[in-house]
């Protein structure tokens, strides 16, 4: 299919078995929403259902794709169901039932009081057996850094939180497929498509840019034991350096995640240039893309806007409509 043009859409839900991940029951589904976000359960949905007779239970739902003689058959969710309200007009029973994603297991359960995960660990080794209360399968791309330092678990620390400060300190990202599947990768500034007014114009007309300028520091103190590190962002031609502003604006941190192999210097430089990625955000609507997730990086060429450059995917909402319209919002990177 060529997904820059339009399509017909159709939905429906299915059960799945939590052994063996496969497909058993279908579902009916009238509408709803899926929404994805860049941290803490990744993905979560609201689908509306005619009749759903399943308390808490494990469901994947699908879009049925149909241009021309092409189709396509695209997972968008899979999840777990909460016990949904009846609602009823006469005989007649709707649900409208909230889908939350396969790393909730990993937020329900708590971690043994003094739990760690030693430094020379392999970070994503570490966040595969956080993992392991959920049922979902796990991949695991590129070579992992290993840790640093030891990591411990804070009062109240669940699986998941363990695994987002793993995250940060190997630098890697955590994304989930519609199928269910846990992904564990290297962040990537390599666009995974680019959007523009001629070769692939899916955008609707409406578009929002915001800069927050006033929070974006310029100036970046690490703090690691006794040592001080500091990066700054005196580049002239920077919008946002000491030069450029004519001010220095910092931000610190006294609780620094290395890298493996990571020097304190490198870290404040690494942290400087993330804390500037919010600077620019840019907010559409457009037309279905399956193989464009939340943290992946797009390239938008709307000159006549003047907006150009390469932009990090921060949160998308689906609508389980004709054409599965995309809410996005991207930030400049």
């Amino acid at each position: 299919m060529d997904w820059r043009k339009g399509f017909s859409a159709s939905y429906y839900a299915m059960v799945v078995d939590p052994v063996t991940w496969k497909d058993t029951e279908r579902i009916d589904i009238i509408g709803g929403s899926i929404s994805h976000k860049e941290s803490d359960l990744r993905v979560s949905g609201d689908i509306d259902c005619v009749r759903f007779d399943y308390g808490e239970t494990w469901v994947r739902v699908y879009l049925d794709a149909f241009q021309g003689q092409d189709s396509a058959h695209v997972p968008l969710i899979t999840g777990l169901t909460c016990c949904p309200d009846d609602d009823f007009d006469g005989f007649y029973r709707t649900n409208a039932v909230e889908i939350y994603s396969v790393l909730k297991p990993c937020e329900d359960v708590l971690l043994p009081r003094g739990y760690y995960v030693p430094a020379g660990q392999v970070g994503a080794d570490a966040i595969k057996d956080l993992l392991k209360v959920s049922p979902a399968p796990i991949v695991i791309e590129g070579d992992s850094p290993r840790l640093q330092s030891n990591i411990v678990a804070e009062n109240g620390e669940n699986h998941l939180t363990m695994i987002e400060k793993i995250l940060l300190a190997i630098n890697w990202r955590m994304t989930l497929r519609g199928d269910g599947t846990i992904v564990l990768s290297p962040k990537s500034d390599e666009p995974v498509t680019s959007i523009d007014t001629v070769e692939n114009d899916i955008l609707e007309p409406k578009i929002k840019r915001s800069k927050d300028w006033y929070s974006c520091p310029n100036v970046f103190r690490a703090i690691i034991d006794s040592i001080t590190a500091i990066a700054r962002d005196d580049d002239p031609d920077s919008p946002y350096s000491t030069v450029s502003r004519g001010r220095e604006i910092w931000e610190e941190d006294d609780n620094c995640d290395l890298n493996d192999r990571e020097s304190p210097s490198e870290y404040a430089h690494r942290r400087l240039k993330e804390a500037q990625n919010v600077t620019e955000t840019i907010t559409y609507d457009r037309r279905f893309l399956p193989d464009a997730d939340v943290t992946d990086c797009i390239t938008l060429n709307l000159s006549g806007l003047g907006i150009t450059g390469k932009y990090r995917i921060r949160s998308q909402s689906i609508e389980l409509t004709h054409g599965a319209r995309t809410s996005e919002e991207v930030v400049r990177v």
